[in-house]
């Protein structure tokens, strides 16, 4: 009878125990979602969630079968299948589920409060890229956070937004469309750059963008990199020798990407140590070309069937307003790399936002 006691009281202690061990990790976890205040994303259609469906633009995706995977199969404009990188980053901080355009008309105080995209499909750091295309600048997408600023100080109060600024997670995912919309297929920026000159003045927009939000009071900010160019398969679709038969990534074009990331990485660099005296700051580089790279030469090994042509269409050469309600849909977009011949998946979003998780990870606890 004792040691049934004893057994007893020893299960008890036990589970008192490990309730305490999951009260204990549960808030761990909300002190760590309750560091980031807000998620704020700057760039092009890789971050834009339907920002475009309210300007005057060709490129949009607010029509089917762009969401055909969304809940309850709604276009909201995003250029995939369903969600976007940084609906999963904005629902792992522990803000919400989707990331909404701040154009939306509907947006509410609280919506602002804890985050809005500002990125419009098509644009890009050379001011060119986004005039080509009718779609919102990276210097405009600033000057509507700074009125998204301005709102929240009438909410929340001068001295409170600028707390809330330094608690916030800043991203900016550009650059792919100067260089393949702009760069590689007109010839107005060849004729007065080089690659490495060309680089050096995106990269300068870069740096420009992110003093102006530093100036804003960010003070956590992600830079994500340039995927391997080569592998888009629209890029694959008018540089390979066979279309239809030689399907393989284009190097040389990767190989853009890989040199602009590594300097993108070493300016990064330098500006966070000139940051580093003020505490909590922090810059940080977010990878997609080597989780990208990845899925497209080992695509079977990590669960994709197709990896150099998109989901939609013939995967060649459709995006955009050339993928519709009448073009051909595969059954299964998860098993594709690629939605449309530009933009990737969900399933491959949330595949990168995996990989990132570290990155952010050490951004949030800075």
């Amino acid at each position: 009878m004792e040691t049934s006691v004893t057994q007893y009281s020893f299960v008890s202690l036990l589970l008192l125990f490990m309730l305490c061990l999951l009260s204990f990790m549960v808030k761990v976890i909300e002190a760590s979602n309750n560091k980031v205040s807000s998620f704020y994303v700057f760039g092009d259609s890789t971050v834009d969630p339907g920002n475009n469906n309210y300007i005057n633009t060709a490129f949009k995706s607010n029509f089917l079968p762009y969401g055909k995977d969304f809940p309850n199969q709604v276009p909201t404009g995003r250029f995939s299948n369903g969600k976007l990188a940084t609906d999963f980053i904005a629902s792992y901080l522990g803000l919400k589920e989707l990331l909404p355009p701040y154009l939306d008309p509907n947006l509410s105080d609280q919506e602002l409060i804890t985050g809005v995209s500002f990125a419009s499909a098509g644009s890009g750091f050379d001011p060119l890229t986004p005039t080509m295309s009718n779609v919102i600048p990276i210097p405009k997408q600033l000057e509507n956070f700074k009125e998204c600023k301005r709102r929240l100080e009438g909410v929340l109060g001068k001295q409170r937004t600028e707390n809330h600024m330094k608690n916030a997670v800043f991203l900016i995912s550009a650059g792919t469309n100067d260089f393949v919309i702009n760069y590689f297929t007109l010839p107005i920026r060849r004729r007065s750059y080089t690659p490495l000159t060309y680089r050096q003045f995106l990269l300068q927009h870069v740096k420009d963008l992110i003093q102006s939000l530093w100036t804003e009071g960010a003070r956590k900010i992600a830079v994500v990199g340039l995927p391997p160019m080569g592998c888009l398969p629209m890029m694959i679709t008018f540089n390979s020798g066979n279309a239809i038969l030689d399907r393989n990534c284009v190097d040389k074009y990767s190989a853009v990407a890989r040199d602009h990331n590594l300097v993108l990485q070493h300016e990064l660099f330098s500006m966070q140590q000139n940051f580093s005296k003020l505490e909590g700051s922090k810059i940080s580089y977010i990878d997609i070309y080597g989780p990208l790279a990845n899925m497209t030469q080992a695509h079977e090994s990590l669960g994709f069937d197709v990896a150099n042509r998109g989901c939609c269409g013939s995967g060649y050469i459709e995006a955009t307003f050339m993928c519709n309600r009448i073009s051909y849909v595969c059954s299964d977009s998860s098993k594709y790399v690629f939605w449309d011949s530009i933009h990737p998946t969900e399933m491959t979003y949330q595949k990168i936002f995996m990989t990132a998780i570290p990155s952010i990870d050490a951004l949030i606890n800075s």
